[in-house]
């Protein structure tokens, strides 16, 4: 086992071990049912993020065969051009000169443009995948919105429109335990896809995810902290 790269497989596992904890303590909470579509999600980033990294043979193929068809149309150029100096077929020389160059200004654009949209359209489909574990973020923060621990704590009356609170202090901390561990995770699976395509684009957005993940679970733990501390 290598310890310098993340193993999407040991991710996988510990996001299904997790589920089944969640699912002993709590069967009947919602926070299970993330956490399993978060396990699909995972399933996919692992194919996803290796199939984004696997080189596009037949793109690169047909880019060879535009080089060497570039290449070719050049040469065919030079060779078509009679340079026979003190003959009037010196202006028409000039004239495939300057032909000769547009055409090489065209290919090179051209080329560029073969050679980079690889490059462009595995980052296009890696964004488009980040844009989910960003979204799942904020969804594992919905869940644990309202699991205020000072209601806990006190034991305040509750009103009309309170939302349910039926877990204990045990439990509370267990629940926001698993959320910031469904955060670490998440940004965990994002960073599958700049191990396998360093592109900085990629790289910044999975930078942006970490951030986020973190931020939230700064928010849960200080939750944590204040039921570990008043609790005790």
């Amino acid at each position: 086992m290598s310890y310098r790269t993340l193993s999407a497989a040991e991710i996988l596992a510990t996001l299904r071990h997790l589920e089944r904890r969640i699912g002993e303590r709590f069967p009947e909470r919602g926070l299970r049912a993330i956490c399993h579509e978060l396990v699909v999600i995972g399933e996919h980033a692992q194919q996803k993020s290796t199939a984004i990294a696997a080189p596009n043979l037949g793109l690169r193929v047909a880019l060879g065969v535009a080089i060497a068809a570039g290449f070719a149309g050049l040469l065919a150029v030079a060779f078509s051009v009679n340079l026979q100096v003190g003959t009037p077929e010196i202006f028409g020389v000039f004239q495939g000169v300057e032909a000769a160059a547009n055409i090489v200004v065209l290919v090179g654009a051209a080329l560029f443009f073969a050679i980079t949209l690889e490059t462009r359209i595995k980052r296009r489909r890696s964004l488009r995948d980040l844009h989910v574990f960003r979204s799942i973020a904020h969804v594992i923060d919905m869940h644990q919105l309202t699991k205020d621990p000072s209601v806990v704590l006190a034991h305040g009356p509750a009103t009309a429109s309170s939302p349910q609170r039926g877990m204990n202090r045990f439990e509370l901390s267990r629940y926001l335990d698993y959320c910031s561990e469904m955060l670490s995770l998440t940004s965990k699976l994002a960073a599958l896809y700049a191990q396998n395509r360093p592109d900085p684009v990629i790289i910044e957005a999975v930078n942006d995810i970490e951030a986020l993940t973190t931020n939230l679970s700064s928010k849960i733990w200080q939750k944590i902290t204040i039921l570990d501390t008043r609790g005790a």
